[in-house]
């Protein structure tokens, strides 16, 4: 065994994992079309990277229809969706592998030919992505994002409701837990940061009443879940898809004291070193790490992600600072990961050109060790 402590057993809510190895949310967009409802090739692909006692957060799925930023995604709101992903819940299942789905609602990184009826996409405020980023439409082409509509006081009241339905659905597609996407310049991250969010309601200005809208998000799932079973998911420092507060400690600080109380099954934070990661390569440098500050304030169980190896996630775990990692482009080419991390075996490298959209190519037919021997 060559990281005796990411190959620990650990406690997540009430599941025993025998291993720190977490399969990161990794958008695909390989949904079936149009009723965006996983299908077999999804769940070739989920149980090819499922092991006994490990854990797999699957990918961000909308919890409404006006929740979508990309073609080709699936989502939670609808029986086909929900049919779609017990199907990958139980392929999982049959390995012996626990499984959460990850709740969202991306906000104004969208466009309007994906949103019903042509709409524009809703946010917080209507502040537009910055032009230098091109977004994806309907149809798969690149087109410059679109200024969003901000959401009215009285709106907001059901997209809380669309994630307790979706985390109802969840529930009923027989998932472990749920995760609530709260990172990645996405709708809860636009309420939070202050560059997005310029209400001037109870869900705008004071750093309480910017978090108010991922808390109250947060207790809706819960009383679907019990809090033992939902995690969330930030990213402090972090610059995707055009977000970022100016100064993001104090922000943080409250929002992670605000949810400690709460007994969650996890905190699961994207490191900033990574963050954008899926646009392009990149490592930013001269970053902070989101676990080493947080994590004195955090009393629960800690998942941190972020161009870690094996070597930089047992260190971690070593110093404290997470409990378990979550890996995502190498678990894409590596569908046996934790056999290879265990076993010292060489990692297939990821190819990024298919990453988004298409077939088995760069999703189900990457081999697992013993087929590379063998070959």
């Amino acid at each position: 065994m060559k990281y005796p402590l990411l190959f620990s057993p650990l406690q997540i809510g009430p599941y025993q994992l025998r291993h720190r190895i977490v399969m990161a949310p990794l958008t695909r967009m390989r949904a079936a079309k149009p009723s965006l409802a996983p299908r077999p090739l999804n769940v070739e692909y989920y149980s090819q990277r499922a092991t006994p006692g490990g854990l797999i957060i699957a990918e961000a799925s909308p919890v409404i229809a006006t929740g979508f930023g990309n073609p080709g995604v699936p989502g939670i709101y609808s029986d086909a969706q929900i049919d779609g992903w017990r199907q990958v819940v139980d392929a999982v299942h049959d390995k012996g592998g626990v499984i959460f789905l990850q709740l969202w609602h991306v906000g104004r990184v969208s466009h309007s030919s994906l949103q019903p009826g042509g709409a524009l996409p809703v946010a917080p405020s209507a502040v537009p992505i910055s032009a230098e980023l091109k977004t994806m439409t309907a149809d798969g082409k690149p087109a410059q994002y679109e200024t969003p509509r901000a959401l009215e006081t009285g709106e907001i009241a059901s997209v809380i409701e669309a994630y307790r339905q979706g985390a109802r659905n969840a529930l009923a597609a027989g998932f472990d837990g749920v995760e609530i996407h709260g990172a990645n310049g996405y709708l809860i991250e636009q309420f939070l940061q202050s560059r997005t969010n310029l209400r001037t309601d109870q869900y705008g200005g004071s750093i309480e009443n910017r978090a108010r809208f991922l808390m109250e998000v947060t207790r809706a799932v819960i009383e679907i879940w019990g809090a033992d079973r939902v995690g969330v998911r930030l990213s402090p420092y972090g610059i995707a898809n055009d977000s970022g507060e100016a100064d993001p400690m104090p922000l943080y600080t409250h929002v992670i004291k605000s949810l400690d109380p709460l007994g969650l099954a996890y905190l699961h934070f994207i490191e900033p070193r990574s963050s954008g990661a899926g646009r392009a390569e990149v490592n930013h440098q001269n970053v902070p790490s989101a676990m080493v500050l947080f994590r004195p304030i955090w009393s629960g169980k800690l998942i941190t992600a972020g161009g870690f190896t094996g070597e930089t996630a047992e260190a971690a775990i070593a110093a404290g600072h997470a409990d378990a990692i979550a890996f995502g482009r190498i678990f894409i080419s590596n569908p046996d990961l934790p056999r290879r991390l265990a076993r010292g075996y060489q990692l297939t490298p990821y190819n990024r050109a298919t990453f988004y959209g298409g077939e088995e190519t760069g999703y189900t037919d990457y081999p697992e060790h013993d087929e590379l021997e063998q070959a």
